[in-house]
């Protein structure tokens, strides 16, 4: 007979770790870019939007808009220094004139991948130090953070690619 597997990782104390541990974790990989942001005159919303622009090229504004959660006027403000820095570039829509579409420049692939390499290799590290068991397992904690009623449409933008 097989024993039941131990559920002492729902305990209250592992839980509060996780999400202390979770915080640490974010503030550090995000660091990871700072000062490099800094030195080119940019945010971490710059970053994300670049982020998405690379894996999606030619993704409408209003679709960026609901991946990255923010206010309209935060965008325009992000889209606006990106396409000004000669990061991004917009185009109409062939079937909807009213959709902006963007995409990256070839400097701005370059950033994009230097900070998205910095990032790399970081979870690379962290993915050899776990095992590969623990790198599915990860997957599974991150998609079960996911809101409900997003979990489903992120997922499929991770599968496009």
């Amino acid at each position: 007979m097989k024993a039941a597997p131990s559920l002492l990782y729902l305990r209250e104390e592992e839980l509060t770790d996780g999400v202390e541990l979770f915080f640490f974790a974010g503030r550090d990989f995000a660091k990871t870019l700072d000062q490099r942001l800094n030195e080119l005159g940019l945010g971490r919303a710059h970053y994300r939007a670049l982020h998405f622009v690379a894996r999606h090229p030619g993704l409408p504004v209003s679709d960026l808009l609901g991946i990255l959660g923010i206010t309209k006027q935060s965008l325009s403000r992000v889209v606006k220094n990106l396409t000004d820095g000669g990061f991004l570039t917009q185009a109409q829509g062939s079937r909807d004139r009213r959709q902006r579409l963007l995409r990256l420049t070839g400097k701005g692939a370059g950033v994009e991948a230097e900070l998205t390499a910095l990032q790399r290799g970081r979870l690379a590290r962290a993915y050899r130090e776990a095992g590969p068991e623990a790198v599915s397992g990860f997957r599974q904690v991150l998609s079960g953070l996911l809101a409900e009623q997003e979990r489903a449409g992120v997922l499929r933008l991770i599968a496009k690619r």
